[in-house]
């Protein structure tokens, strides 16, 4: 049973099933590649519980490696996204592909993270811990903390679920040093992730609003570093891809996922 293309009405339960890290593929998230009329192509994100994030740095550089592999684009190109459109830059050379994504500007202002009130939000208390919230793409919340030892699972969802959060957020704990280290808890995935290309951005973006990093600098991320730099207030991530596998998907999984087709 061949099916090159998923349905519209099929994204979610795909992912869902896809996402599994037991019966499925196992990820946090299934990106779907599209042409575009706006853009060079079209990325789409479905998570694990089946919402549609609106951006995802790490997963637009997944999608360029996968894009030029193909020969679907050139070294610079533009990908429409659900938080706009997103240009990259990519090089090869000596084994190795880095994409660079213009992130656009980080928004602070509370109506576009969004947050209840108006204003920036800049070390606001909630419980604990003093925390930054800033949009890069989706909304993230930033907390500088000593130590990245600590239960991100029983921290997190409280502010992730915050009443000031219209859309909920993204939480972020940042130990800050020559590099940053981060540690992040995802709303969608709702747990923690290795890695998170927007939350990286938001890290970087807080450190430099609060004067405690530069224009340029290394996030150290579980899943390895990405390098954060700004040019006046435009955002730019840079980092690796690689490819893990390829497969297909069995005819009797997908049987099981489409029992009426």
């Amino acid at each position: 049973m061949a099916r090159p293309q998923v349905a519209e009405k099929d994204k979610k339960r795909f992912a869902i099933a896809c996402c599994h890290r037991h019966y499925g593929i196992g990820s946090d998230g299934v990106l779907f590649l599209s042409c575009s009329t706006r853009a060079d192509l079209d990325m789409r994100l479905i998570q694990p519980d089946g919402s549609e994030a609106e951006m995802c740095g790490n997963g637009i550089r997944c999608l360029a490696k996968y894009a030029w592999d193909r020969g679907y684009v050139g070294e610079q190109f533009d990908v429409e996204t659900l938080a706009g459109i997103i240009p990259v830059q990519v090089r090869e050379g000596e084994g190795s592909f880095w994409a660079k994504v213009n992130m656009g500007q980080p928004r602070f202002d509370r109506p576009s993270i969004p947050a209840c009130g108006s204003g920036e939000m800049l070390e606001e208390r909630m419980g604990d811990y003093a925390v930054s919230a800033v949009n890069t793409g989706v909304p993230h919340a930033v907390v500088i903390v000593d130590d990245l030892d600590l239960d991100i699972m029983k921290l997190a969802p409280s502010i992730r679920h915050n009443s000031l959060f219209l859309e909920g957020a993204n939480v972020n704990f940042v130990k800050l040093g020559r590099n940053l280290e981060i540690r992040t808890f995802e709303r969608g995935v709702e747990g923690e992730t290795l890695s998170c290309g927007t939350g990286s951005v938001a890290a970087a973006s807080v450190a430099r609003r609060l004067g405690l990093a530069g224009d340029e600098v290394v996030v150290q991320t579980r899943g390895g570093p990405l390098i954060i730099s700004f040019e006046g207030q435009t955002a730019f991530m840079e980092g690796p891809a690689v490819t893990v596998f390829s497969g297909e998907l069995s005819q009797e999984y997908l049987w099981n996922l489409y029992p009426e087709a």
